[in-house]
């Protein structure tokens, strides 16, 4: 495995200057530009050598003209997937998609009219709520129970949601962003058996399913049970965030019930006629074949960085949580023992001069939240709760 101080060292880099979101755009998206980017979900890393040196083939080739998929990209996807994933893979199950974010908003319009109710577990990622709410459709929550900073289903209230709404999609989100939970098999049986019961059609959002830690293990929900759920969910993933390439818009659509893709190949028709993005389709396949060994110096990082959030933030301040590292790199922080909610903004951003994203914009009811992005250099890391510490002891 890599080390963690190699990786930091040979990786990391400077990102102003470089047309980035997380670091150029700060003045747009919270009024100051003087402040240390924690919150949107990329890095300060490098990607592995595998893809650049694939990228810049490429690029040299300098052609960047109409492509198609090559059986070495879904040879290189279904090893991942089942090496990785336990997952094995059938050709005819894959689509492919222009990022995520916008796979959401089309599985929204193939697989529900306006009007009808979608169902999220909140606090989950701010697109989920977007996809819901610009497509028409009515968004129906349900708040996951907050046991000291570890984060579990309440069915009785998901299942009571969806039958007071008549709702028809579910969009999960595996592993959980921002309360990090990698759900075992048990807590997915639960969620995909309701949802089945009910005729609620599941998109499972997996894009970080390769940022688990511990004895934690995450199963496609494809898997579960023996894949007793196959025909009723639809799963998307990318390497995007795993391999630092969000800008590449490339993710990987999963669809194993026959009768789905048709659905979706009929809508797909009519509204979503793209062609394939060579440069994603290229640093994909190249990161799949060539970089578990980057990915496991980061994920060295990231527990690293955790592990000193926890001993020198959590353990200074008194009473404040963080929810445990099962997976992805975006664990929250509940600030509210120390910190009055409506006064946290304030303090986070005008004293300690962090970016960062905050609860609400998770759920309505997790003010007094913070969200940290921890796929960062430790220095940043260290500089945000050395901020933290400082100001909080002036109070």
């Amino acid at each position: 495995m890599m080390e963690k101080d190699y990786f930091v060292s040979r990786y990391s880099t400077e990102r102003r200057g470089t047309v980035s979101l997380k670091w150029d755009l700060l003045e747009e998206r919270y009024g100051d530009a003087d402040l240390i980017p924690m919150w949107v979900a990329d890095m300060e890393f490098k990607t592995c050598e595998a893809i650049t040196e694939a990228l810049t083939e490429k690029i040299e080739h300098g052609i960047f003209g109409y492509a198609y998929i090559p059986q070495s990209y879904y040879d290189a996807f279904f090893d991942w997937m089942e090496n990785r994933h336990g997952m094995p893979m059938e050709k005819e199950w894959v689509r492919l998609a222009t990022g995520v974010v916008g796979a959401l908003y089309w599985f929204v319009n193939c697989y529900t009219k306006p009007g009808d109710a979608v169902i999220i577990m909140t606090p989950v990622y701010y697109p989920f709520h977007n996809a819901v709410k610009d497509c028409k459709r009515k968004l129906v929550t349900c708040d996951l129970v907050n046991n000291n900073g570890y984060f579990t289903v309440d069915y009785d209230a998901f299942e009571r949601q969806i039958v007071d709404n008549d709702v028809k999609m579910f969009i999960l989100c595996s592993p959980h962003n921002p309360v990090g939970r990698v759900w075992k098999e048990e807590e997915l049986d639960r969620m995909l058996d309701i949802c089945k019961r009910h005729g609620v059609l599941v998109i499972s959002d997996e894009i970080h399913q390769d940022f688990v830690f511990g004895d934690s293990r995450h199963i496609p929900a494809p898997m579960v049970s023996g894949g007793k759920y196959r025909d009723n969910l639809v799963l998307v993933n990318a390497a995007s965030k795993t391999f630092n390439l969000a800008a590449l818009v490339h993710s990987n659509i999963v669809i194993c019930d026959p009768k789905l893709r048709v659905q979706y190949d009929e809508f797909a028709n009519m509204y979503n006629r793209t062609d394939f993005n060579i440069l994603g389709i290229t640093a994909t396949e190249a990161g799949y074949r060539g970089g578990a060994d980057w990915l496991e110096g980061l994920l060295a990082v990231i527990e690293d960085n955790y592990n000193y959030v926890k001993r020198e933030l959590c353990g200074k301040l008194p009473g404040v949580t963080m929810t445990p590292l099962e997976g992805t790199y975006l664990p929250m922080l509940d600030m509210r023992s120390c910190i009055e909610p409506e006064e946290l903004k304030g303090f986070i951003q005008d004293k300690c001069r962090l970016a960062v994203d905050y609860g609400e914009w998770f759920g309505d009811n997790f003010k007094g939240f913070i969200r940290l992005n921890l796929a960062t250099d430790p220095k940043y890391v260290k500089m945000a709760v050395d901020a933290i510490l400082r100001e909080y002891a002036k109070r």
